[in-house]
């Protein structure tokens, strides 16, 4: 399978990823010590709205432009704007048009004393992201396979900030790959703040991933934290697109899921399809 974002860019998996990155930035800026963000598989950085990818694929349609008609309460209002403010800036006009993947909201979030790494092994993707990040002292994009990066651009020099791992689940190993690779970072940086995304299409296999993590996590000294979110907008059938997604953070900001148990009820309706979406929100057992 060769998996293109341009599909699925500002889907409802988009949109409760980037709310959680946003938050997490968020809470980083409240230290001055500057912070890095390492994004294993950083996509091209930004999606035309009007392509022929995207209008076939009209996954946006129910994700991004159902969040911006929402009514949502004041609370929920301000602690989405960092995340609606960088997708605004991107339609200056107030007409969806453009979509901003991972590496530009967190570009978006970013102070002077902030860096990132942005990882793309794949050719027209790698040569967009170095488009839209052209002339940026604080933005490197690397040609390297984002399983090789993992381990490599870890603990950064900062010893503050994030990984993103959200890897496109072409091959079939790709559960197992994504343990290893975050075993091995883990030993070396067990106090980073690592984000996870993972398809919720097999539950033996999203609960193998999410208690290996969660064991190495409880594991490390002292003990890391795990929140693990899983939000569904249908009943996900074989065959069919994907309607549920899932992201596992390991040590979340204190402040991360009582944020979160504000904002995601609040999501369940505009983003669910064909009735209410439904979430879940739980520090994940080590063991079943």
């Amino acid at each position: 399978m060769n998996y293109r974002h341009a599909f699925h860019a500002g889907n409802f998996a988009d949109v409760i990823k980037h709310i959680v990155l946003a938050r997490i930035i968020t809470y980083l800026q409240d230290k001055p010590g500057a912070f890095r963000i390492i994004d294993t598989h950083a996509g091209a950085g930004l999606y035309d709205l009007e392509s022929d990818e995207a209008q076939r694929g009209g996954e946006w349609l129910t994700g991004i432009a159902r969040l911006m008609q929402a009514r949502l309460s004041n609370e929920t209002v301000a602690l989405t704007k960092p995340y609606l403010d960088i997708v605004r800036a991107f339609n200056p006009k107030g007409e969806l048009k453009a979509y901003p993947g991972s590496p530009l909201i967190a570009r978006g979030l970013m102070r002077p004393q902030d860096r990132l790494v942005a990882c793309e092994l794949e050719p027209k993707a790698r040569k967009a992201l170095i488009g839209v990040l052209r002339h940026d002292e604080q933005a490197r994009v690397v040609d390297l396979d984002g399983w090789m990066a993992l381990p490599a651009f870890v603990p950064p020099k900062e010893r503050r900030g994030l990984v993103l791992i959200d890897p496109p689940f072409e091959a079939k190993d790709e559960f197992e790959r994504l343990g290893e690779a975050f075993s091995t970072a883990f030993a070396k940086w067990p106090t980073g703040i690592y984000v996870i995304w993972y398809p919720v299409k097999s539950r033996r296999a999203t609960d193998t991933l999410v208690q290996a993590v969660a064991r190495l996590a409880a594991a490390a000294k002292p003990p890391g934290d795990c929140l693990r979110l899983e939000f569904s907008v249908a009943p996900q059938l074989d065959g069919a697109a994907l309607t549920s997604s899932g992201l596992l953070i390991v040590n979340p900001p204190y402040t991360l899921q009582g944020e979160l148990k504000t904002i995601l009820p609040e999501l369940e309706m505009p983003l669910g399809q064909g009735g209410a979406a439904r979430f879940r929100l739980e520090v994940p057992k080590p063991y079943p």
